[in-house]
Order: C-alpha cells, then structure tokens, then sequence
C-alpha cells in the first residue's frame, strides 16, 4: 500500500462522489497563491463535514482554524436556515485570504470570522453567550487540541457532535517516545478524551491523499455516561 494508491481513490471518490464547483476550487487556488500550507482539507472530507452537520440539523456550527476558508465553505453550506458559523483564526493573512472566498462563495451572510487566538476569542463567545454550538470543527495547532476541546465542550449542549482532525499523525499518536510536539499534542487530547465521562467518542485511522492520519468524534452526552 502506497501514499500513491490512496491518493488515486481519493481522485475516484471525488471524480464520483464530490460535485465539480468552482467557488471551492477558486478557494484552493487563491490559498496557493497566497502561500498558504496546503493543509485544508481533500474535497471528500469537507463533504463528510458537509454532510455530518446537516445531519445534525446544525444552525450553529463553530470551526476553530478557519486557514483559507475551505472547509468553512462547506460547513456554511450545510447550516439550517437562520444558522451561522462562527469561526476562529488566528493568522490575520490567512483571515483575510478566507474572507476573500468565503465572499466569492456566495457565504459570507452565513460566518461570523473571528481573528484572533482562539485561546482569546472562545472565552468571548462564552461572554456573548454564542453557543450553544451543534457541530463543533477542531483543525488548529495540536498542542493546543486538549485546550480546544475543554472550550467545545463548554459550549456545546446535549447531543452536539465534535469532531477533531489529524489526530493520529502518520501514527505518531501510538508513539509514546514521539519527540514530535503535534503527536504528543493529540496523545494529551487523546488521553483526556478516554477520561471525560460528559462524550461518548472514538478515534478513526484515514488514509487519503493527505497522507496517514485520522480523526476523533464525540457525542456530547450532557451527562455522565460511558460506552
């Protein structure tokens, strides 16, 4: 198995399944431009988000790292009617590339950018009383994933689904001697995740053309409950 192959299947499921559309091409293609890290997400895990949160019925959605605004985009677009997603950046120039394409795809009545650490900002949503949010989107710095996740739980309710990205990196997550700073990140948030009684969550392994990686769901269950 190769870094290849899974690459191909990616081109297949999204040649098959993901609706060619020139506002989410267009954001990855200013993003490059701009010299943002290609770490948004492929095609098919923004459709996952996509269709994840209208499962939920989501009208409030919060993403923390908004980079380029892709996936924001996709879960704008899958937000009830009345809803909105409030989403955290960090970078001011990634801020101000995402506000362009989140502009040019026709969603900028839908997301409220906030710019800033997310360390500052989630205290202020708390104060402004924002949530309680439906679906919460973790794709910042790892280290910080455990802080993250203490903040959506505090604003989620009963029945909010949170769903953390590259957690297992390139199997990093398994490595207890791992000196990389973003493995022992997820290893912390992973660790804090089997203790917290308040979700009911588990951690999938992906292969795509991104590499090796993964990623966390938790069920909030608004009470103490294990599975």
């Amino acid at each position: 198995m190769s870094e290849e192959l899974w690459a191909a299947v990616d081109r297949y499921i999204d040649d098959v399944l993901v609706t060619p559309d020139k506002a989410l091409a267009a954001a990855l293609a200013a993003s490059a431009q701009a010299g943002l890290p290609a770490i948004a997400v492929s095609p098919s895990q923004g459709k996952l988000l996509h269709l994840m949160a209208r499962a939920q019925g989501a009208r409030r959605i919060l993403e923390i790292g908004t980079l380029g605004g892709y996936s924001t985009i996709w879960l704008a677009r899958a937000v009830e009617r009345g809803g909105l997603v409030t989403t955290i950046e960090a970078d001011a120039r990634h801020a101000e590339v995402a506000r362009a394409n989140i502009t040019r795809g026709g969603v900028e009545r839908l997301v409220d950018l906030r710019v800033g650490r997310a360390q500052d900002v989630l205290p202020q949503l708390e104060a402004e009383r924002a949530g309680p949010f439906d679906f919460v989107f973790i794709d910042a710095d790892k280290p910080s994933t455990t802080d993250y996740f203490n903040w959506a739980l505090k604003l989620s309710r009963q029945g909010s689904l949170i769903f953390v990205d590259n957690v297992v990196r390139n199997g990093g997550l398994g490595d207890a001697a791992s000196a990389d700073a973003d493995a022992q990140g997820m290893r912390r948030f992973t660790e804090a995740l089997g203790r917290e009684r308040r979700v009911t969550a588990s951690v999938i392994q992906t292969v795509c053309s991104k590499g090796y990686d993964g990623f966390a769901l938790a069920l909030v269950n608004g009470e103490e409950r294990r599975a």
